[in-house]
């Protein structure tokens, strides 16, 4: 009997509260053993890592992934979603349901780095806002309770410290990001710190 592994997936961005260029999200799936081989070869929170280690890991995570999912978040799109009183948890939470949708991976279980002050709540608007069934780590869902939930979200703060899988996925949305500015600094013909 042929085994069929787990497939996991993280989630973060980067950009979140810069004054140019997008707010970068993505969804990284793996095997789920694959997680120990994205620590050996060092990846790590965005943060914690160079500009130019970033780069060297971001084609090593693609070749051992399932699949990766990117979306950037333009300004203007954050402007109207601002005016229709759409905050920016709840804009971020819609861009990782449509990743999560997306995605040709199918993950079981989905690690999200949380941007809001109670973790669980960031999962469960992703939840509301998928057309996925979702079942959310941490919330009783009473009457809300998905019985045909393929997959698990678990929103948790420093997310991307804890699962080389989201810590993959800030590299890869910090990378993207990245070459965004280098193409607005081109095209602006200005130095953008």
């Amino acid at each position: 009997m042929r085994v069929v592994p787990i497939i996991i997936a993280g989630g973060d961005e980067a950009g979140r509260g810069a004054v140019i260029g997008p707010l970068t999200v993505c969804l990284v799936s793996i095997k789920e053993g694959r997680g120990k081989k994205l620590a050996e070869i060092g990846v790590r929170d965005s943060k914690l890592l160079t500009r130019k280690k970033r780069k060297f890991l971001f084609e090593d995570i693609y070749s051992l992934a399932e699949d990766v999912v990117v979306y950037a978040i333009m300004p203007e799109e954050i402007n109207r979603a601002m005016k229709n009183k759409i905050s920016l948890n709840e804009l971020e939470a819609i861009h990782f349901a449509r990743l999560i949708e997306s995605t040709k991976a199918d993950p079981k279980k989905i690690y999200l780095d949380s941007p809001d002050v109670i973790p669980e709540k960031f999962g469960l608007r992703v939840s509301l806002v998928s057309s996925k069934p979702l079942k959310v780590n941490g919330i009783r869902q009473k009457n809300m309770l998905k019985k045909d939930a393929q997959a698990k979200v678990f929103a948790e703060h420093k997310a991307d410290v804890r699962y080389p899988v989201v810590s993959a996925a800030s590299i890869i949305a910090k990378v993207t990001r990245d070459e965004a500015i280098e193409r607005l600094k081109g095209k602006l013909g200005i130095e953008i710190g």
